[in-house]
């Protein structure tokens, strides 16, 4: 029997997100588990070199990855309908775990066991969801930086929000991450190279 996994999750691409905003550049949900988990990755890596941490990156980097895919299914909700309400946002969480565990059931039986800890949430460990949960963070700040740069006043609201968000985050990775990368990604690629 053929698996629709693959095909139905890279549906990911045609996912707008930001969807209540007006976009000056547009960011489908493909693109952002790329950014999550290129983060994530120098996140964990941080973590483990500076921070004593032991993390295993390559677990975290997947399941940064795969973050998102349930979304094929229940669509991308704007982050402040999803916290709307503790109902609202209780609700969409089960609606995500049930999307999760149909994905999984797409795929053969004998590879389930190996998805589980890295696309079902629920399994996936303590601390490698914290590290994706800041990569997702960050990477929403990045967003919004890249849209307020670009003269959109749309997105002014969400970055202080994000940022307080940030400030908030009790890893120093994160800290050492915005510190080190987070304002190059301001800068133009003739400024990168010179």
């Amino acid at each position: 029997m053929k698996s629709h996994f693959y095909a139905y999750i890279s549906k990911i691409r045609w996912l707008q997100r930001w969807g209540l905003k007006r976009n000056t550049i547009p960011e489908n949900v493909m693109e952002h588990s790329w950014e999550v988990a290129t983060i994530a990755h120098a996140l964990a890596l941080i973590k483990n070199r500076y921070f004593d941490g032991d993390l295993d990156v390559n677990a975290i980097v997947v399941a940064a990855l795969y973050h998102d895919c349930s979304e094929v299914i229940t669509g991308d909700m704007p982050s402040p309908i999803k916290y709307h309400s503790k109902d609202i946002t209780q609700a969409y969480k089960s609606i995500e775990r049930q999307a999760e565990h149909e994905l999984l059931n797409l795929l053969p039986t004998e590879l389930q066991g190996d998805y589980k800890p890295v696309l079902v949430e629920e399994f996936v460990p303590p601390e490698h969801k914290a590290i994706i949960k800041a990569a997702d963070t960050i990477a929403a700040y990045l967003k919004c930086q890249l849209e307020v740069d670009a003269g959109n006043a749309e997105f002014s609201k969400a970055i202080e929000d994000i940022k307080n968000r940030l400030n908030t985050i009790e890893q120093p990775e994160v800290k050492y991450f915005l510190e080190m990368f987070a304002s190059s990604y301001s800068l133009t690629l003739d400024e990168l190279l010179g």
